[in-house]
């Protein structure tokens, strides 16, 4: 009995977390640990806002870490230094590739350097309400306002006229403390491709989100409320245009410094442009999460999915 469980992989799965996404970590948890195979791994589960001296006590007892963390403090790299200096291998990227990610402005800034295509962007720090009536004369209306370091649509609004821009930074002001994005609003299809792998990394088929009546983008809401999204996979378009997409999402993972698993979120326009918005490195994980959908329109199961997630983070990096 001793040697069968020695056989089986230790993984210690970790989800909660302090920020403002902390429901959505725990749902995605629940599915993780009831699809992980249980004849090949041994599961504990660590809650990241109260756990920590738990995992750094119980090392000698971890194989790996499968982190379920979004936001603060889960996908901006702090959770993948502290393994790192516990030596646990973890799915998903470093400490780097998490960090860079995780702001908006800085991804943007290597998008561009990668000539990925994007819509023009402004950044305010958020405790600098001088430029708050003029940034309009650097980016014209509309806008999209965001916390550049929030994820699952937390804070994000879109500003039509003058008056309601005091009312939209003020809403990204209630969820950060550093900087906020104004970026052009692009009108177009909502698609969304996820890429598995390490230096090697592959695109999984593209799939179009189509939020629900009453809905003006895929907002907090529109990506958690049974119903309020229709999500269709693969994608309804040309291939060529699917190709493409593809193609700018393994770049996107490449140019962030991304392992294992990464998603990026695109608007297609009518005339065929296609706009890049922002890269996720730790994607949803309940059954009915986008990245589960892509990998079953690839012919990849849940449990499946997960083992290959694990493989791919205890691959030594190159």
């Amino acid at each position: 009995m001793q040697e069968e469980r020695q056989a089986k992989l230790r993984v210690a799965l970790i989800a909660g977390g302090t920020s403002h996404e902390r429901d959505v970590s725990l749902k995605g948890a629940d599915v993780v640990e009831k699809m992980l195979d249980q004849n090949k791994y041994i599961v504990t589960r660590y809650d990241s806002a109260t756990d920590l001296v738990k995992i750094a006590s119980n090392t000698e007892n971890i194989d790996f870490a499968f982190i379920v963390l979004h936001g603060i403090h889960g996908e901006d790299g702090t959770i993948q230094g502290f393994l790192d200096l516990l030596g646990i291998p973890y799915q998903g990227p470093g400490v780097l590739g998490s960090a860079l990610a995780m702001d908006k402005n800085i991804s943007k800034e290597r998008y561009q350097q990668s000539n990925l295509p994007i819509a023009p962007w402004e950044i305010i720090q958020a405790s600098d309400m001088s430029k708050d009536l003029t940034i309009l004369e650097k980016i014209s209306l509309p806008v999209v306002v965001k916390p550049a370091l929030e994820g699952s649509s937390i804070g994000i609004s879109v500003v039509r006229t003058k008056g309601e821009l005091a009312e939209s930074l003020a809403l990204a002001r209630k969820y950060t403390d550093k900087n906020i994005m104004v970026e052009q609003f692009i009108k177009g299809r909502e698609l969304t491709c996820a890429v598995l792998g390490n230096n090697d990394a592959e695109a999984l088929p593209v799939l179009e989100i189509v939020p629900g009546e009453g809905y003006e983008f895929f907002n907090y809401d529109a990506k958690y409320l049974p119903g309020a999204s229709n999500e269709i996979c693969p994608a309804p378009i040309p291939e060529k245009v699917s190709k493409q997409i593809q193609r700018y999402a393994v770049a996107a993972h490449h140019c962030l410094q991304l392992r294992g698993c990464s998603r990026t979120d695109f608007l297609l326009q009518d005339d065929g442009q296609i706009f890049l918005l922002e890269t996720n490195t730790i994607p949803g994980m309940t059954e009915t999460s986008i990245l589960p959908q892509e990998a079953a329109a690839a012919g990849m199961n849940y449990s499946q999915l997960l083992d290959r997630l694990i493989t791919l983070g205890l691959e030594p990096p190159v």
